[in-house]
């Protein structure tokens, strides 16, 4: 494979509603899409969604170190994704989010080329029943209440909830949240590095008896040494989301028996290669897995879910960005069926391309 022309494509597309986490609000999708052609005409299409506060990533620092990236990569025989991950490696340390668009493409061209779904070429024989939640993101509590039961009403079977504010605020807020939709529907949190240790124990604490599926990354990155002491402070499940990059930082995990779960995301891991290495850290060992995303749209999220159709079991999909969206950008690809259904047609490769109004030509970048 002779990757021949290279075409980064910025597209920044305005949420319906502002998204807010605990580091900070969103209105916009930022991403970068990279179509890839190789010489014999075939083109892929990835997508990487960078955010600042999780990266160290921007849509410019992706245009910037996507065109270096490129340069390196025009021309060259590529075989595998594994040789296409240590070329970019070797060329720019970090920025896994803009890598990650790039492995996604060249995934997509291989699969392409073989006249293969992306799931078949990644060794998958067939598509299991995937369910996305929905996220209820960190306002005041009657709004998380309001918004939690219009997720219930509009036929979303799993509830997500952001918090990561004040620790009692946030149990509040909770039972508010539960008590509006009762008690069976499962209700999982992301604190996003929100608390401090002693604020996450308080938390997880006062909602121990609220049936909570799990919380998602309650301290710093930096933090993951404490993650065992939350661990042995509660009966709630601990997912590592933001602490869990690659193949690494699973392993650290892994020996401090830090955490239930990994939230695998090909934005974090540079793509699928990276990613397959902590699906099998995670087997090994028992742990849980979750697959999800950024602001990606249905572009980027469709090879998430060819990659979670590759594993042996997932046990959780967060795949709920793209409904955020006030645009569609994307022709083909998944779509979002009754109580959050994933499905999708089965065509060559991810079985996706992006709308030419979706983006403004004169921002592109070519290399060739």
């Amino acid at each position: 494979m002779v990757i021949q022309r290279i075409t980064l494509i910025p597209i920044r597309i305005p949420l319906i509603e502002p998204f807010i986490i605990s580091l900070g609000p969103l209105t916009h999708a930022e991403n970068v899409v990279v179509r890839m052609e190789s010489s014999n005409g075939i083109i892929g299409w990835g997508e990487c969604s960078p955010f600042r506060t999780i990266h160290g990533e921007t849509i410019d620092t992706c245009m910037t170190i996507g065109t270096e990236l490129a340069s390196q990569i025009i021309g060259c025989v590529i075989e595998t994704p594994e040789q296409l991950l240590q070329s970019m490696d070797k060329a720019i340390y970090g920025n896994t989010s803009i890598k990650s668009a790039f492995d996604i493409a060249f995934h997509d061209l291989l699969s392409r080329q073989q006249e293969l779904p992306l799931y078949r070429f990644l060794g998958a024989t067939r598509k299991r029943t995937l369910m996305t939640d929905y996220t209820v993101s960190l306002a005041d509590i009657s709004k998380m209440k309001n918004d939690a039961l219009d997720i219930v009403d509009k036929g979303f079977t799993i509830i997500k909830v952001k918090l990561g504010g004040n620790p009692l605020e946030d149990v509040d807020r909770i039972r508010a949240i539960r008590n509006a939709v009762g008690p069976t529907i499962p209700i999982r949190i992301d604190a996003n590095q929100g608390w401090t240790l002693a604020g996450a124990k308080q938390a997880l604490s006062g909602l121990a008896k609220m049936n909570i599926q799990y919380c998602e990354e309650p301290l710093s990155r930096w933090q993951y040494r404490d993650l065992p002491s939350i661990r042995n402070s509660t009966e709630i499940p601990i997912m590592s989301d933001e602490s869990c990059f690659n193949e690494y930082d699973a392993e650290k995990l892994v020996e401090l028996q830090a955490c239930d779960a990994f939230n695998i995301k090909l934005g974090k891991s540079s793509g699928m290669v990276r990613a397959n290495r902590i699906a099998r850290i995670a087997r090994d060992h028992a742990i849980e897995l979750q697959v999800g995303g950024f602001l990606e749209s249905r572009l980027g999220f469709t090879a998430a879910a060819h990659f979670t159709w590759s594993l042996d079991e997932t046990a959780h999909i967060d795949f709920d960005t793209p409904l955020m969206f006030s645009a569609d950008p994307v022709d083909g690809g998944i779509r979002y069926g009754k109580h959050g259904e994933i499905s999708m047609e089965d065509s060559p490769g991810l079985g996706v391309t992006l709308k030419e109004n979706a983006y403004r030509t004169d921002d592109c970048v070519v290399i060739v």
